[in-house]
């Protein structure tokens, strides 16, 4: 297993900035280890609706966590306001990094993730985990 830690700056975008880092780094397959911060918007989808809901304030990062690959990444995040009301949903594009955002990956050398549309599923693009090839070892012939 390999780690990455980056930190976000103010205005950045979470989500766009976590999907351009696993794409710079071609991450294969990984999670999200830890992530804490702040936001001044959320835009998230929450459980079983096809619409976002828009949040403005200021927000503490409490909680995200799911998988991440260069192929599609899956993430769920909690936020709470400054009365401690707390919402979670699906992290998509539009949310704003207020002070920072510290995010710590774990990635996962030996398998890939891939998102498929699965016959008789849920109807969207799931997780598929595929063992990733290993390089062949060149033997050398003895005389």
């Amino acid at each position: 297993m390999k780690t990455y830690t980056f930190r976000l700056k103010p205005g950045q975008d979470l989500f766009d900035s976590i999907v351009t880092f696993v794409g710079e780094k071609n991450i294969g397959a990984g999670c999200v280890l830890s992530a804490v911060g702040s936001l001044t918007h959320a835009t998230l989808r929450l459980a079983n609706r096809e619409h976002y809901n828009e949040y403005e304030g200021h927000f503490e990062i409490v909680s995200m966590t799911g998988t991440v690959a260069v192929s599609g990444s899956h993430i769920h995040i909690s936020i709470s306001d400054g009365n401690g009301v707390t919402v979670g949903g699906h992290l998509v594009s539009g949310c704003k990094i207020y002070t920072t955002a510290e995010i710590v990956l774990a990635v996962f050398e030996d398998v890939v993730y891939r998102r498929e549309l699965l016959e008789d599923d849920s109807g969207y693009e799931e997780l598929v985990v595929r063992g990733k090839a290993l390089p062949s070892r060149k033997t050398r012939s003895e005389p």
